[in-house]
């Protein structure tokens, strides 16, 4: 008798993120046996969280790396808070 191995259904964070932007957006399941389906409050909760955690590692990131570039730490905050890629 061979167990059934499961496979994770997974996404990179950015294909995610935008994903969970447009239902949060369009108030319904987009995708899923959910799909059409609105989504209620926990839900909605779990893809702000999920956005505002993206925003977060992509500040940090951005902070670090001005920061190992050489440039002050008031420097490297006002760059991590700028949205997009920004000029540097």
């Amino acid at each position: 008798m061979a167990k059934e191995v499961k496979e994770r259904r997974w996404f990179s964070p950015n294909k995610r993120a935008k994903g969970y932007a447009e239902e949060r957006k369009a108030k319904v399941h987009q995708r899923g046996q959910k799909e059409g389906k609105e989504l209620t409050e926990f839900e909605k909760g779990l893809r702000s969280g999920y956005l505002q955690c993206q925003s977060d590692h992509a500040g940090l990131y951005k902070y670090k790396d001005a920061l190992a570039q050489g440039k002050s730490k008031s420097e490297a905050k006002r760059i991590s808070k700028q949205i997009g890629k920004g000029k540097k």
